[in-house]
């Protein structure tokens, strides 16, 4: 019996190996939580009538398309740093608000003084909006500890809210986000190392490992250090790089073969060429630039290299959004992709990132059946329409977990 059949969509939409496949007319059948079937509504409803099914969204006028997936979150944390927002806007850079005090070494502070039941709780909550936006999987980064008993209270934090949420949660420590106050980034590497990394693995919750690349943080050899330590105990590389200053970071990436390389924008052509080679994914985060009011990520140089661009929200204390549609959005308006492009980069792109490509992310037989159903008569509205939510119904494992 089908369990979910979401019928008679405007156009079904989803990434394939070559780009997109729109099915105009198109409908989706889903049984024991995956996919079995897409195509035109006349063949699939040929073997799957609505009346037959447990669940039937008729999604007439609508488009459908994956579940969202966000590969690149900070989303668990404590306090608030909106004023921080008032500051940048007065004209204060990242770097003096961080020298004052504030930026990550306030959220450390507030995330330290929280209990697992607040982070959890703040969590779920952040979650609730994500999903209301499309998103059905999401990597969330600790990092906000700096210290053993911190960083796995949050990873315990993403654990907890992966049992109790529809959003699937995959964890990634990144204990090197910064260098705590009274110490220099040589001996905290040593502790992350020798200390963190090993408790991360016995607690055995994270299944990537970051690290924060950049000039006044990280090193590249700190970097690899760090990352090497973490693939030897078997933690997925991912890292932070060429941010704010090209430092090598996308080079070190490829080098250890990391499942991907996030923000870029300050890559090169020899970085990207690089990353192409070593199979790394490129993760572009137009929502940090947006905030930072800087220059966006040269979407291009990846995608006319062929590359799996992939996009996230970046959700953090500092960069607000947790919606994907809006990632998408400042994807078309801010780096010129095409919808085509920033779709793949949401969805089938951005499970790779997270080394789930052939699980997430796309619909066909086998996926999982984590769909949602757009308002929109087509793909290109979602971008067009920038500044509201097109998303009406969000189906997870071919159970609707939200609807508008």
């Amino acid at each position: 019996m089908t369990d979910l059949l979401v019928h008679d969509a405007a156009q079904v939409v989803t990434p394939d190996d070559g780009g997109i496949e729109t099915v105009p007319a198109g409908t989706v059948a889903v049984e024991d939580g995956a996919v079995v079937a897409v195509g035109p509504t006349d063949e699939v409803v040929s073997d799957h009538p609505p009346g037959a099914a447990s669940t039937a969204i008729d999604a007439s006028g609508k488009v459908v398309l994956p579940g969202f997936v966000d590969p690149h979150t900070h989303a668990v944390f404590a306090g608030d740093r909106s004023d921080e927002f008032a500051a940048k806007l007065r004209g204060a850079d990242y770097q003096e608000i961080l020298e004052s005090g504030g930026g990550i070494h306030r959220t450390v502070r507030a995330v330290r003084e929280a209990s697992l039941e607040t982070l959890v709780s703040n969590l779920l909550d952040h979650l609730d909006v994500m999903l209301a936006h499309g998103t059905t999987t999401a990597e969330v980064k600790s990092g906000y500890g700096l210290d053993v008993e911190t960083e796995l209270r949050m990873l315990a934090a993403i654990d907890e809210a992966d049992d109790r949420h529809p959003v699937d949660l995959i964890p990634t420590f990144m204990g090197p986000h910064a260098v705590p106050p009274g110490t220099d980034a040589e001996e905290y590497v040593d502790r992350v190392v020798a200390a963190q990394i090993p408790a991360v693995v016995d607690q055995g919750i994270a299944e990537f490992c970051d690290v924060f690349c950049e000039a006044g943080v990280f090193s590249v050899e700190q970097s690899r250090r760090v990352l090497t330590a973490a693939a030897g105990a078997d933690l997925t590389p991912k890292i932070h790089a060429e941010e704010f200053e090209r430092t090598g970071g996308a080079q070190l990436a490829a080098d250890l073969g990391a499942a991907s390389a996030d923000h870029l924008l300050q890559a090169t052509d020899e970085d990207v060429a690089a990353l192409d080679e070593a199979g790394v994914t490129p993760v572009l985060l137009p929502g940090t630039a947006f905030t930072l009011a800087t220059d966006y990520a040269d979407a291009a140089a990846f995608v006319d290299a062929g590359m799996p661009v992939a996009l996230a929200t970046d959700f953090n204390p500092n960069c607000c959004s947790e919606s994907m549609e809006f990632a998408m959005e400042l994807a078309c308006h801010g780096m010129r992709m095409d919808p085509a492009a920033a779709l793949r980069a949401t969805t089938a792109n951005a499970a790779r990132a997270v080394d789930r490509g052939r699980s997430i992310g796309r619909l066909a037989a086998g996926a999982a059946g984590d769909l949602l159903v757009a308002d929109a008569p087509e793909l290109a509205h979602i971008p067009y329409n920038f500044g509201v939510s097109t998303v009406e119904t969000v189906v997870k494992g071919g159970e609707v977990v939200y609807s508008e």
